[in-house]
């Protein structure tokens, strides 16, 4: 009797569907024929709504490739965030809760994109008054002298409330020892995470280790932060997909020999770096060069005349080459902010 009803409990759980959200984001050229597309069939398949504070930003969000855990979470947040609205309309007790978060990743992994995101989402849900984004580093944060530091750190902070505070690479905050001015930013922190309780978010990012044994040098620091997430390299073919992306978005075209020369490009800097990839930032810099090089090609080819648009549009496989060792720039453009 027992046996039968346990293997009716397994057929039942086995019959439940799991919660899962599966976030995939094709390129257009890859949709299968007849696949819906835009922002609101993807958000109607998920469930989620197409009107109100979700779908004002949603269409960002889903245009970002991979990251499906990434998403998923901020799906988890703002799901947490209607909830509580409901609660609230319903007479129902709704806790508050903390939504400082940990992001761990390489460079050019979307880490400032989400932030800018969640501070968009948390404003127009009613968390945040403003839903603006102040981006610090160490710098910004560590003074000269004893006091200077607080006082640098509390003027951020200020600033920051009513938006989201993101602090890059914070593990450089702790690199000096005790002794080191950073340690009073800490401080500052997390004594301003107490005083201005659900005024504003802290976001600490930087590389999985290094940001792993910053949390480890102050006992309190890892409870304060419930919320991490981790950002994945991206896989050759999404770093593709990007970059087509950012091409369109700036009314280029890679042609196909030069995306593949591209891959070849990208497959090489992966095994040679000999520090962490630098993901979407790379392809972006790529590209920006190969743009420009296509401009100094078509004025020699077209000395005094006008190139047809196809020429205008077209990034050939001569146009990309090499980034200097040394790298460039690493500043947002075209609108893809993957710090």
């Amino acid at each position: 009797m027992n046996a039968r009803a346990q293997g009716e409990r397994d057929s039942a759980a086995a019959a439940r569907p799991a919660r899962q959200i599966n976030v995939v984001l094709r390129s257009q050229d890859a949709a299968p024929a007849g696949a819906a597309s835009s922002p609101e069939a993807l958000a109607a398949g998920r469930g989620l709504p197409s009107t109100g504070p979700w779908a004002m930003w949603q269409q960002e969000l889903e245009r970002m490739v991979g990251l499906d855990n990434v998403k998923e979470l901020v799906y988890e947040i703002y799901a947490l965030l209607q909830i509580a609205q409901y609660r609230g309309d319903a007479g129902l007790h709704s806790q508050s809760h903390v939504y400082h978060m940990i992001f761990r990743g390489n460079p050019g992994t979307g880490k400032t994109t989400v932030a800018r995101l969640l501070a968009k989402l948390f404003q127009s849900m009613g968390l945040l008054t403003k839903g603006h984004l102040v981006e610090v580093e160490r710098a910004d944060l560590v003074g000269e002298y004893i006091g200077h530091t607080a006082q640098k750190t509390r003027d951020l902070v200020k600033k920051a409330l009513g938006g989201v505070l993101f602090v890059d690479e914070a593990y450089s905050l702790a690199r000096g020892g005790e002794k080191d001015f950073g340690k009073e930013a800490i401080d500052t922190l997390v004594k301003a995470m107490e005083d201005h309780r659900n005024q504003f978010v802290l976001i600490l990012a930087g590389y999985p280790l290094e940001i792993d044994m910053f949390m480890m040098t102050n006992p309190g620091l890892p409870s304060r932060f419930p919320i991490q997430m981790d950002f994945p390299d991206f896989t050759v073919d999404q770093l593709l997909q990007i970059a087509e992306g950012m091409a369109r978005e700036r009314d280029y075209v890679l042609l196909p020999q030069a995306v593949a020369k591209l891959k070849q490009n990208v497959l090489q800097e992966k095994e040679a770096a000999g520090h962490p990839f630098s993901n979407a930032r790379y392809v972006r810099n790529m590209l920006e060069r190969a743009i420009r090089n296509q401009a100094v090609r078509l004025l020699q080819q077209y000395p005094s005349a006008s190139p047809s648009r196809q020429e205008l549009v077209g990034i050939r496989p001569e146009d990309l080459k090499p980034l200097p060792a040394a790298g460039t720039p690493a500043g947002p453009a075209f609108g893809w902010g993957f710090n």
